[in-house]
């Protein structure tokens, strides 16, 4: 636990705007976390190590550097506890000692900073491994997976029960202050839970009773192995969003029984990977979840609880908090975003936070793709040993063409090493296409980036903005180095009558200079040509553009209109999944 006096001095620093986020929380066994911030966890393709000796530097780094920037606890991506376990063939797993002893590498790094915690979390596959070897209640392939999964013998469910134990001792060896044992988004421990997944009749198979053992009885083993200070977090399945998903009432059944089995923190999960609702895109609204975990503080839980999900700025966050949905509020994707999220927020500049807009084009795409995590916004994360902004031993003068997201980010890290630095555009506001994309319903977040930047421009007095400006031969001349950010013009099409008046460019119709009509053909099914179906059919069109120089959304995406959107009833809940009945029919499992 941290000490006494270090905590009172936290508090006495934490400014009014967002008191119960900076508050700090004493959990169950003495554990305390400096505030109600967790970092949620996410697979970067760190967590593998790199070398003949699978070094965890880089993963070291990543965290640290969270933890400077404020955050109270985090949790790593996911590691398998045996090797039938793992999500893909040699992914990481906590099964040896000298597991342990790579991972010493990570949490050495993380508290040598001071100030946060740093949890590992035990993540089973289940039938979602990309793997031959994978195993799950039933043989039943999964729709997203490859392989069809071997059925456990109880033996074999019994030795699974043994690996999450040994693997959270192997954590708390590791100097891990805790771990997350997985229990969420359709991997193994929720396919024990619903019959959707379970059709065994044996002692782990059948009634609610047994399906539930798994995650009970894993939780109490791992209490077992660890001390009484180690913090456990059951990720808990609130709102499956599937078909044959848990009810309700199985839910609470199963926190209740989590709780009394020796967890410390029960966090929120929302959604198995193979449901069709929207659960972390833009599209889905801020904090559009957090109704879930309140619905579970009123069921007579004694440990915190966890909201999560689209939760993206601070206050945000602390509306969760303020409004009792929730003890603490897990954000994992913009904290990769700008890891300075909490000290910024502590410091009372909100404005400089760097937010994440929710696209998952180099977090989850490169996940999908094997490849290392990363930020469309912070394209530093993932590679914090590698890509470092040092300050310039001889400082230029810069020209920087076109104020666009590269323009922007050129300028203001070329300013934030020392360089004196011109910033041109011809528009008479900085965005390039980002003022295009954000145009379209479901992208508002590309606003915050603009905010960002605008605020970041100002705090750099080394950066001349120059707007409504074409740069020029002449004006180019005397500056020891000139970037080119200008970015693309739209392709001309080559096709007969693309000179007719009918024919509109996507700028134009995105701008709102070209008129449509009812009937429309889009030429080009790509991102652009997605993006201006959308924003047509929700008749963007016909509503007044934001003010060019606007830093916030003229309109967000909201809770009531997305759950009625993707049949989800948040008062009911009577179905399995939390689906009304026209959504929950569709699709197998």
């Amino acid at each position: 636990a941290e000490p006494t006096s270090w905590v009172a001095r936290f508090a006495s620093t934490m400014p009014s705007a967002y008191p119960r986020l900076l508050q700090p929380i004493t959990l169950r066994g003495g554990a305390v976390l400096r505030n109600r911030a967790l970092m949620g966890s996410m697979h970067t393709g760190l967590e593998e190590g790199e070398g003949w000796g699978h070094s965890l530097e880089k993963m070291g780094a990543f965290f640290a550097e969270r933890a400077r920037g404020g955050v109270g606890l985090m949790v790593t991506g996911g590691i398998a506890p045996n090797a039938a376990g793992r999500v893909a063939p040699f992914a990481a797993t906590m099964a040896s000692s000298s597991d342990a002893r790579r991972h010493r590498t990570v949490t050495e790094m993380v508290h040598e900073v001071g100030g946060a915690k740093i949890a590992m979390q035990l993540l089973h596959a289940g039938r979602y491994a990309y793997q031959p070897s994978a195993v799950a209640p039933s043989a039943k392939k999964a729709p997203i997976g490859w392989f069809t999964p071997h059925a456990l013998s109880s033996a074999q469910v019994e030795a699974t029960i043994g690996d999450f134990a040994a693997a959270a001792a192997l954590a708390q060896e590791a100097g891990y202050d805790g771990v997350e044992v997985m229990g969420s988004e359709g991997y193994l421990i929720n396919q024990f839970l619903v019959t959707r997944t379970n059709h065994r009749s044996d002692a782990w198979g059948g009634s609610f009773a047994n399906r539930m053992r798994l995650p009970v009885e894993i939780v109490r083993a791992v209490r077992g192995a660890v001390s009484a200070d180690f913090i456990l977090i059951f990720r808990l399945s609130m709102l499956d969003l599937v078909r044959d998903g848990s009810s309700w009432e199985e839910v609470v059944e199963l926190a209740q029984a989590v709780e009394e089995a020796g967890a410390t923190i029960i966090n929120t999960g929302i959604g198995w990977h193979e449901a069709r609702v929207p659960t972390i895109a833009t599209s889905v609204p801020r904090g559009g979840f957090a109704w879930v975990t309140q619905k579970m503080k009123g069921q007579g839980l004694s440990i915190p609880l966890v909201a999560t999900n689209r939760i993206n700025t601070p206050e945000v966050a602390e509306a969760v908090l303020a409004s009792g949905q929730a003890d603490m509020v897990s954000m994992a994707r913009p904290l990769l975003a700008d890891p300075d999220f909490v000290n910024k927020a502590a410091a009372g500049t909100p404005e400089l936070i760097n937010t994440c807009i929710a696209c998952n084009q180099a977090c989850l795409d490169h996940t999908f793709k094997m490849q290392r995590a990363s930020c469309l916004v912070n394209p530093r994360a993932g590679y914090e040993t590698e890509l470092n902004y040092t300050p310039a031993e001889a400082p230029l003068n810069l020209a920087v063409v076109g104020a666009g997201p590269a323009g922007l980010a050129c300028a203001t890290v070329a300013a934030g090493r020392g360089h004196k630095v011109t910033l041109f555009d011809r528009s008479p506001s900085i965005g390039g296409q980002f003022n295009l994309a954000k145009q379209v319903p479901g992208k508002e977040e590309f606003y915050e980036t603009l905010r960002y930047f605008t605020h970041k421009l100002a705090a750099l007095p080394t950066i001349s903005l120059q707007l409504a400006t074409e740069a020029d031969a002449r004006t180019l001349a005397g500056y020891d180095r000139v970037v080119l950010a200008t970015g693309v013009v739209p392709r001309s099409l080559s096709l007969p009558g693309w000179d007719h008046p009918k024919v509109a460019s996507y700028v134009d119709v995105l701008q709102r200079r070209a008129a449509v009509g009812e009937r429309v053909a889009i030429v080009g099914a790509g991102g652009i040509g997605f993006d201006v179906a959308e924003f047509l059919m929700h008749r963007a069109d016909e509503a007044a553009a934001a003010a060019a120089d606007a830093l916030t959304a003229p309109s967000l995406p909201q809770t009531e209109q997305f759950l009625a959107e993707w049949g989800i009833d948040p008062d009911a809940m009577a179905t399995r999944g939390g689906l009304v009945e026209a959504v929950a029919g569709g699709g197998g499992g």
